[in-house]
């Protein structure tokens, strides 16, 4: 398992992980299990920035650094999916160019658009939410996000055989999807409670929507729309966390 969370930690960050893995099926697979604890990590890296830039410079600072430090610590991985994933399917054209705009790495209009909306919603959401409350709702948003991309990786048809999502999907991760998901209800029932759990709910429904779209445009899911994903259900946790703060 050990070569697993080191495959998880150098996929979905771009902490210094110098040990060589194979990212073969065995290791992307086990790999899946820590998606969401690797999540914790990277959303708890972002809420000790914000925090301490936030008690510097007030909430606005603390805001834009939280947002620098998700995107500084992912290498902005998950949001060149959205980019992608949004000029491909606001193009209004076929399946198979859809897919062919999705693989372009020119940028368009709808991809500049979702990118901007994305870090502007994520910074005024952050903003808003109780000091208490900080660090604990990016550690589960960011831990949310990417244990829903398991459950797809786990069960959703891929659209695009050979690419990085398709190697993830192939894998057969199921067993460690289970696995993940009952040790991350654990994590929230006796680590913070509850209530924590109206946030994972509201983003698997998220997923679940996010997946129709993308089996009505293009036939199933790719790396790019599991980019997309986590940070649409990360807006979605933290947009959740922050109306419900008033009484978590």
């Amino acid at each position: 398992m050990i070569k697993g969370l080191i495959a998880a930690l150098q996929f979905l960050t771009r902490i210094p992980v110098n040990i060589s893995v194979d990212f073969n099926k065995k290791n992307l697979s086990k790999a899946t299990f820590f998606f969401p604890y690797v999540g914790m990590l990277i959303g708890l890296i972002a809420g000790i920035v914000g925090y301490y830039m936030r008690l510097l410079g007030g909430d606005e600072i603390g805001a834009v650094f939280a947002v620098l430090a998700l995107v500084v610590v992912t290498g902005g991985l998950h949001i060149d999916g959205l980019s992608d994933t949004s000029d491909g399917f606001f193009s209004g054209r076929s399946k198979e160019r859809v897919l062919e705009i999705m693989k372009d790495s020119r940028t368009g209009t709808f991809g500049v658009v979702a990118v901007v909306m994305d870090l502007l919603l994520k910074f005024v959401i952050i903003s808003k939410l109780r000091t208490s409350m900080f660090i604990p709702s990016l550690m589960l948003a960011s831990g949310n996000a990417r244990l829903t991309v398991v459950m797809l990786m786990a069960y959703m048809k891929n659209a695009r055989p050979g690419g990085m999502g398709s190697m993830f999907s192939d894998s057969k991760p199921q067993k460690y999807f289970y696995a993940a998901l009952i040790i991350y209800l654990i994590v929230i029932i006796f680590g913070f409670g509850l209530k924590f759990l109206i946030p994972l709910g509201i983003a698997f429904i998220t997923s679940g929507l996010i997946t129709l779209k993308a089996y009505k445009t293009i036939g199933g899911l790719t790396g790019d729309v599991y980019g997309a994903n986590i940070e649409i259900c990360e807006i979605v946790s933290l947009f959740t966390f922050m109306v419900a703060s008033i009484w978590i």
